[in-house]
């Protein structure tokens, strides 16, 4: 899973983080998958490009590409973030490695034409691309005081219990998908 700090547990406890909730739902759900945390606090679509070799590195048989909150925090142009991620769909494409690809959306303060330029990058980029597409991570969790940490951005152990349920049957849509990535060892 190649994110930022939603995906690398923010503030949590390691068990409380979404890559583990994500994975104790998926064997609940019967599915034995090993769930990598490739999260890194504060990084953007381009900061995830730049590590993508790293993350390779771990011969995945699948991708969950969980990027661009921080670019829209940062006010970067949508054109940018849209860039880096085609980037990294295109470079996981020519790997043989399914993709779901986890959307964000911007902070509605940042004006109208910022909005619909963001939003409107992630289903676009997943179209293009024929990925799994789950179009709000933290759909049903942002803006909900009792899911979030004090900053009001990173969910609580509860926020990413329920970002982990609702992304549980997208991950397992990809999971079903075959990984032509040579070498991959089973459902990573």
């Amino acid at each position: 899973m190649l994110g930022d700090s939603i995906t690398a547990g923010f503030g949590l406890a390691p068990e409380d983080g979404l890559v583990a909730q994500l994975r104790r739902r998926l064997r609940a759900d019967g599915i034995d998958a090993a769930v990598l945390d490739g999260g890194v606090s504060g990084d953007t679509a381009a900061g995830g490009l730049a590590r993508l070799d790293w993350m390779l590195g771990d011969r995945p048989s699948h991708a969950v590409v969980a990027l661009g909150g921080n670019d829209a925090l940062r006010g970067l142009d949508p054109a940018e973030t849209e860039a880096a991620l085609a980037a990294i769909l295109d470079r996981l494409a020519g790997e043989g490695i399914p993709v779901l690809l986890a959307g964000m959306k911007a902070p509605r303060n940042l004006g109208r034409a910022y909005v619909e330029a963001f939003d409107s990058l992630y289903p676009r980029l997943a179209a293009r691309y024929g990925v799994v597409f789950y179009p709000f991570l933290l759909e049903g969790v942002a803006a909900e005081p009792t899911l979030n940490q004090p900053d009001g951005i990173h969910p609580n152990a509860k926020g990413a219990a329920a970002v982990a349920a609702r992304l549980t049957p997208y991950v397992a849509r990809l999971l079903a998908l075959s990984s032509g990535h040579p070498g991959a060892s089973g459902r990573e």
